[in-house]
């Protein structure tokens, strides 16, 4: 199983991440991307690099950095003498894998360039649109307590990640296992274990994955309920819908089933809905989240029999 090959794999380098392993990989088999967030220290960029890894697939890093142009990330068009014609050399964004390194810190003039290679799938170069490898999925992390030097994500580009994923300090018992690990020199870089025939392979057959009207009816019942909230001032997107319509139908092949469940949309809500929801300034002083938001919603909308 593709999921349990991965997970125990990245294990050789980390602890304590099977659950956000399995929402990665989820995002990974439905094309979509994923933004981690999460102070500093508790391994964002260990996590991305070692799930990377145990795919063999094309990889790439990009630290961003206020003064990073979008020709840093996309690439650019140069002359080159011995032709004597203009080339076009490709930046890091022409990869499989892409982990964008404190996203929130290149200007949005920068982040902007990520929206077209997101959404579409290609870039424009000097008016040249270029298609990038296939597959193609961008794992961004920020840090939630830098305020100076940072930008804030724009809701559009928010909106384009399959799913946010929350980091934080390990269980106790879990950070004293990795200290001792630490200690014995137990870990290692995970390796790769999936092939890419694997991976071609979990999205055809997940698309193949049943999904009944009641529990379509309870997704978009999820999406209404979050815009209703008297909260918010922006409720969960169209888009928001249909990347959990997605992610289920994964959750599900994963767990061996050729259907979906309540329980899938149920355990993917969080993830894939609360960031998108912009919650108004007199509740989100009171403390209140898109997370909030969601565990309210998934209280009062009626979840259909299975």
């Amino acid at each position: 199983m593709i999921l349990e090959k991965i997970q125990a794999e990245v294990g050789r380098a980390l602890v304590g991440m099977d659950e956000t392993v399995e929402l990665m990989t989820i995002a990974l088999i439905a094309n979509g991307h994923v933004l981690i967030e999460g102070v500093p220290g508790v391994a964002k960029t260990t996590l991305i690099k070692n799930f990377a890894r145990t795919l063999g697939l094309k990889f790439a890093r990009i630290q961003m950095t206020p003064d990073l142009l979008p020709a840093d990330l996309i690439g650019h068009t140069f002359y080159d003498m011995r032709s004597g014609e203009f080339k076009i050399r490709k930046g890091p964004i022409f990869a499989n894998v892409v982990l964008v390194d404190e996203i929130n810190r290149a200007s949005p003039k920068t982040q902007s360039a990520l929206l077209e290679a997101m959404e579409e799938r290609q870039v424009t170069i000097e008016g040249l649109s270029l298609k990038l490898p296939e597959p193609f999925v961008v794992l961004a992390t920020m840090n939630p307590v830098e305020m100076e030097g940072v930008y804030e994500l724009p809701t559009a580009q928010v909106d384009r990640f399959m799913m946010k994923i929350d980091i934080s300090y390990l269980p106790e018992e879990t950070e004293r296992e990795m200290l001792r690990r630490k200690n014995l020199g137990e870990f290692s870089e995970a390796r790769q274990v999936v092939l890419q025939n694997e991976l071609a392979r979990a999205r055809r057959e997940t698309m193949t994955v049943h999904v009944s009207d009641a529990v379509i009816d309870y997704i978009y019942s999820l999406v209404k309920a979050t815009r209703l909230d008297e909260r918010v001032i922006l409720g969960a997107s169209p888009r928001a819908g249909e990347h959990l319509l997605y992610a289920s139908k994964v959750k599900a092949y994963l767990e061996g089933r050729t259907y979906v469940i309540p329980d899938d949309v149920k355990w993917l809500a969080v993830p894939v809905m609360a960031h998108r929801i912009v919650v108004k300034p007199e509740h989100e002083v009171e403390g209140v989240d898109g997370r909030i938001i969601v565990h309210d919603v998934l209280e009062s909308v009626e979840v259909p029999a299975e």
